[in-house]
């Protein structure tokens, strides 16, 4: 659903969430129709995480050079850095965007809806991949 802001951004924290099927180097990768999501430490550098996208028609030259094209949290700590956003999440969010109608992914939507209210995040930055 799409609401009003109830804070100016410069107050808000946000949680960045991708569809790009990026996980940690150590965590289990996405299947081919996995409705899923992996978490993501706010914490972890773009180098710590690896993309296991399942569709054939997915280039991923963009996320080799630069992680922030699908997954930008080095652009959004530069945010906070600069006070154009309040905080980021503790925790942000990679689904595998492919081989699935929206509502197989219902479930694992409304488990990170309640992690993000418990972050105490205001705003979420989608990454359509």
């Amino acid at each position: 659903y799409w609401v009003s802001p109830v804070k100016p951004i410069e107050a808000m924290r946000m949680a960045l969430i991708t569809t790009a099927g990026l996980h940690l180097r150590n965590a289990q990768g996405f299947g081919f129709t996995d409705a899923s999501f992996r978490p993501i430490p706010s914490e972890m550098s773009g180098d710590a995480l690896i993309m296991s996208h399942s569709s054939v028609n997915f280039d991923r030259t963009g996320f080799v050079e630069d992680v922030n094209l699908v997954f930008p949290i080095d652009r959004f700590r530069e945010l906070v850095e600069r006070n154009q956003i309040g905080s980021l999440a503790d925790v942000h969010y990679s689904f595998m965007g492919a081989g699935h109608s929206p509502e197989a992914f219902e479930a694992a939507a409304d488990q990170v809806a309640g992690l993000l209210k418990k972050d105490q995040v205001d705003a979420v930055f989608l990454t359509p991949v």
